[in-house]
């Protein structure tokens, strides 16, 4: 299975990673997550989160996760970046690509390696209710 990992704070170009996709003529599903700030936390308007990790666990879990993915699903690729730092509402925090032979297992995995990301991956986020406006 081909893996790929970012943890970076720089903006995702979901357009160029879709156009690198991993082409593979004997797999049938390519599902992509895009996971974007929204305007509010717990009710709240916010401009943005700010994500912080320990980057050595962070990697670590991501690859324990990975080596999970595989065992449970025929995937061939998986291609998972992650922002740290300030990322303003609208601005996506997370993509994630599943490459597998049909669109239940693409699926499937997708949704599973997001939900347990959330439970064991070192990512922490704090909500930002105002930022500073920059001058012109």
């Amino acid at each position: 299975m081909h893996r790929s990992l970012t943890i970076s704070p720089a903006p995702i170009d979901e357009p160029q990673l879709v156009a690198a996709r991993t082409a593979a003529t004997d797999q049938g599903a390519a599902v992509y997550f895009s996971g974007v700030v929204r305007g509010s936390e717990a009710a709240q308007p916010i401009d943005a989160l700010e994500y912080e990790c320990f980057r050595p666990m962070a990697e670590h879990q991501f690859h324990r996760l990975f080596d999970e993915l595989e065992r449970r699903w025929p995937i061939a690729s998986v291609r998972l970046v992650h922002r740290i730092g300030i990322v303003r509402a609208g601005e996506a925090s997370l993509w994630v690509e599943i490459i597998a032979p049909h669109r239940g297992e693409a699926f499937a995995a997708c949704q599973w390696l997001i939900d347990e990301m959330k439970q064991v991956v070192p990512i922490w986020k704090k909500p930002l209710p105002e930022l500073p406006v920059a001058s012109p």
